[in-house]
């Protein structure tokens, strides 16, 4: 069983006006584990997105997903996720749209990774879109909200969601900020075909942001859930661990 997305709560506003498409590449890797640590199997899931697209589009394109059996084998071949590709939307209000039911029609009802790609995204651009109301090393407490609707697949709440600027340091040889953010103790119920599973989620990373253009030059994302998983005809839920990674940076730098 895989972990699920956790959504930001910001409004998501355009820091500038782009001049031209820009394209980021985003990779997260999966670590399926037992309540000791043991590894069932790892799994990538890698998309291109595309932003600045006429009328205010965005699109995502070479959507892959791989798997490995234990810690160090290699993936194996990268299987094309079609139903995924050439997936767009409108970038404007889009946080309003995305926890729809009918946002991610054409998604397979187990396809909870590929959905985490495009709410990742947009909750790293909502972190990067607050730099200007941060402040060095003081923590800023996003306000607490309702359980968010995971597209009609259940709900999530962050229980208490934290940004700091950190820092700075210079990326694809640009000058950043760099912005830690971490939201501890969420829960999540989610109830999708097939399964339907109760637990915690922690989430943590960084975000460099040119000082120049407010777009994300490096962005990291680490993900533990832990909780209790029921399959369709199962008597009893089995405890579960899934780990994740994540990597998302500019095409081409």
């Amino acid at each position: 069983m895989k972990t699920l997305a956790v959504i930001a709560t910001f409004v998501l506003t355009a820091a500038v006006a782009q001049a031209a498409p820009q394209s980021w590449r985003f990779n997260c890797t999966y670590y399926n584990l037992d309540v000791k640590g043991h590894l069932s199997g790892r799994q990538r899931y890698s998309a291109t997105y595309t932003r600045g697209l006429p009328d205010d589009a965005v699109r995502w394109t070479d959507v892959t997903m791989a798997s490995a059996s234990g810690w160090s084998d290699d993936f194996g071949p990268e299987t094309k996720q079609g139903f995924m590709e050439g997936f767009s939307y409108p970038h404007a209000d889009v946080a309003a749209k995305m926890t729809k039911p009918d946002f991610f029609r054409g998604f397979p009802p187990m396809a909870m990774q590929q959905r985490n790609l495009v709410w990742d995204t947009h909750m790293l651009e909502g972190f990067a879109s607050k730099l200007d109301l941060l402040k060095p090393n003081v923590t800023y407490h996003a306000p607490e909200n309702a359980d968010v609707e995971l597209s009609g697949a259940g709900t999530f709440r962050n229980h208490d969601l934290q940004l700091v600027l950190t820092g700075s340091s210079k990326r694809n040889g640009r000058d950043c900020a760099v912005i830690d953010y971490r939201a501890m103790f969420n829960t999540l119920d989610v109830k999708a075909t097939g399964f339907e599973m109760v637990g915690r989620s922690d989430y943590w990373g960084q975000i460099w942001v040119s000082l120049a253009t407010k777009q994300i030059e490096y962005a990291t994302l680490y993900e533990e859930v832990f909780g209790e998983l029921t399959l369709d005809g199962q008597a009893k839920p089995m405890t579960i661990s899934v780990v994740r990674t994540g990597t998302f940076e500019p095409v081409g730098q």
